[in-house]
């Protein structure tokens, strides 16, 4: 069984690290890709946990064996997701959510055009203003350019299968749990998970 690929983009500071943690703490069966990055490591990430933290040119030699599914560079560092890694999830019927930007959803959808991808918008442009600000680890610059090119990032929505509106975090989380249980109980998932139980339940049996 082949588990389900779910993909999570959104513009920086929309709050999607936040829900995407909360929904893991919440969800059984649901294994987050932890990405490759060149960016430095900030306080309180853990390599291995946050990102797999490398240098470069580790991460360009990987490019060259085609070790990503998805790759970008966002404000002069490169984030990637392992494609082993990946695959080995979804063969072992894990499913996998991909926590990445726009960019880097594009070329999922390419490679995997089945894959479930939810894009995640703020209630305002001033909201999105003030989570950044909030952060502290950023300074003015960095945090103008990155309010800058949200609105292009946001624009992308139109690619997504799903759109949540982070206004309430309560209820976006649910939004976003809403969508796994969902696409877990179609029919072609349902048939594959319970294929013994299907089975039994159709086949005339003497002993009822």
């Amino acid at each position: 069984m082949s588990g389900l690929l779910f993909v999570v983009s959104a513009a920086s500071g929309t709050g999607k690290t936040s829900l995407v943690k909360a929904l893991l703490d919440r969800t059984t069966n649901l294994h987050v890709s932890v990405s490759h990055t060149t960016r430095p490591q900030r306080p309180g990430e853990l390599n291995g946990v946050h990102y797999h933290f490398i240098e470069k040119e580790e991460f360009l030699t990987q490019v060259g064996q085609n070790g990503f599914i998805e790759y970008a560079e966002v404000f002069g560092n490169y984030y990637g997701t392992s494609q082993a890694e990946v695959e080995k999830q979804l063969k072992n019927g894990h499913d996998v959510l991909l926590e990445i930007d726009w960019q880097g959803a594009d070329q999922v959808r390419r490679l995997f055009p089945h894959s479930i991808q939810i894009f995640i918008l703020p209630p305002s442009q001033y909201d999105l203003r003030q989570r950044l600000s909030n952060r502290g680890s950023d300074t003015v610059e960095v945090i103008e350019r990155r309010l800058s090119c949200a609105v292009a990032d946001m624009q992308q929505y139109v690619n997504f299968d799903y759109v949540i509106i982070n206004d309430s975090f309560d209820r976006a989380l649910h939004e976003l749990e809403a969508i796994i249980t969902a696409n877990r109980l179609t029919l072609t998932q349902q048939a594959l998970q319970h294929e013994e139980l299907i089975y039994k339940l159709l086949t005339p049996s003497k002993d009822i």
